[in-house]
């Protein structure tokens, strides 16, 4: 049930990172690479999942009119706490200066089972008076939303002490009963004393 954890995100990030760098060192204009990363461990049902969309801008120039889009969470089986799934900004300003931008978003999943977490759409204009290029971010893959009892069963402390002191209390009631039931057979074992 966990996603990615967040050493193997930066890792795969990293590389795509150089990867695109080495590709696109000749090409004028802005070049946005875009990651979409879920920063939960769990997801679990009721409870907050925290998104996180980063923005890149590797090329030489600033990006304008810039656009994330993220349409892959149905109000029916996710509720928005806090952010917006659909974010403008006017320029990104190119790699050696403020190259990045971050934005969260924090929802809630109303229902338990697998959900197909996809890529968000980027939309911008890589010079001034050009056309619109259109990208995507990452995508997070699969993940299982747990059900919220599912969850506490296995992670909360509450359960697990009423568990354990379920097993004490009975081997304690079985214990006793045992005592009893060994001390009447010694009794009715034993040999009668002798009357004088």
């Amino acid at each position: 049930y966990a996603i990615f954890s967040f050493l193997q995100m930066r890792v795969l990030w990293l590389c795509a990172v150089l990867a695109v760098v080495v590709l696109v060192r000749g090409e004028e204009g802005a070049r946005l690479l875009a990651s979409k990363s879920l920063l939960n461990r769990y997801a679990v049902e009721g409870r907050d999942l925290t998104l996180q969309y980063n923005i890149y801008n590797v090329g030489t120039s600033a990006a304008l009119e810039v656009e994330l889009s993220d349409d892959s969470f149905p109000p029916e089986d996710f509720g928005i706490v806090s952010g917006m799934l659909n974010v403008k900004w006017d320029r990104i300003a190119p790699y050696p200066c403020a190259s990045n931008v971050s934005h969260t978003v924090v929802l809630r999943p109303l229902k338990a089972g697998y959900f197909n977490f996809t890529s968000a759409t980027v939309s911008y204009l890589a010079q001034e008076g050009g056309q619109v290029v259109v990208g995507y971010t990452s995508a997070p893959g699969q993940g299982g939303i747990l059900a919220q009892r599912e969850f506490d069963r296995r992670f909360s402390p509450h359960y697990f002490v009423s568990q354990h002191s379920f097993a004490v209390f009975t081997l304690i009631s079985l214990g006793s009963t045992l005592l009893i039931l060994l001390s009447l057979s010694i009794t009715v074992q034993s040999p009668n004393s002798p009357v004088s």
